[in-house]
């Protein structure tokens, strides 16, 4: 059981955990669960940890499919610029590895911002914290576990 399942338990919202064999070769996860789980990819969100131009590190919930448009992202933080964070910084930081990072669970609570086409689906797919294994939940209850704030970027 991962941080992030223990979160959502503890919350005591309805969700449902979806797992596939990870392939260690393939390095684009979103996409990996996307097909192994046979899921409809606007409805599957990938975590990214960036650091902003004031060395604070935020997380984004963005869909699989799109790049996330930084400009954009950085006016939505108030801040100059925002860039992908280290490897080494992101697990220290939420207690992840890349590709099972998720927004629920971390080590260090991160301010949250999450894309706003999440807001399209009653449910979506986000990491459970681990690579291969992925939770659906109502964007809603993501939005409020996380005290996020949604945005497009």
């Amino acid at each position: 059981m991962t941080p992030a399942i223990e979160q959502l338990k503890k919350s005591r919202i309805k969700f449902d955990v979806l797992s596939y064999e990870h392939d260690v070769n393939n390095t684009n996860y979103g996409i990996e669960a996307v097909e192994k789980l046979n899921l409809n990819s606007a409805q599957v969100f990938k975590t990214l940890v960036l650091e902003t131009s004031e060395q604070q590190l935020i997380v984004a919930v963005t869909p699989v499919t799109q790049q996330i448009n930084l400009k954009q992202l950085a006016k939505l933080c108030a801040v100059k610029k925002v860039m992908l964070a280290e490897p080494q910084k992101v697990q220290a930081s939420t207690g992840y590895i890349l590709g099972g990072v998720s927004p629920l669970g971390q080590k260090k609570r991160l301010k949250t911002y999450i894309h706003s086409s999440a807001l399209d689906f009653d449910t979506i797919y986000i990491s459970a914290g681990k690579r291969g294994l992925e939770v659906k939940l109502s964007p809603n209850d993501l939005i409020g576990l996380t005290a996020s704030i949604c945005g497009d970027f």
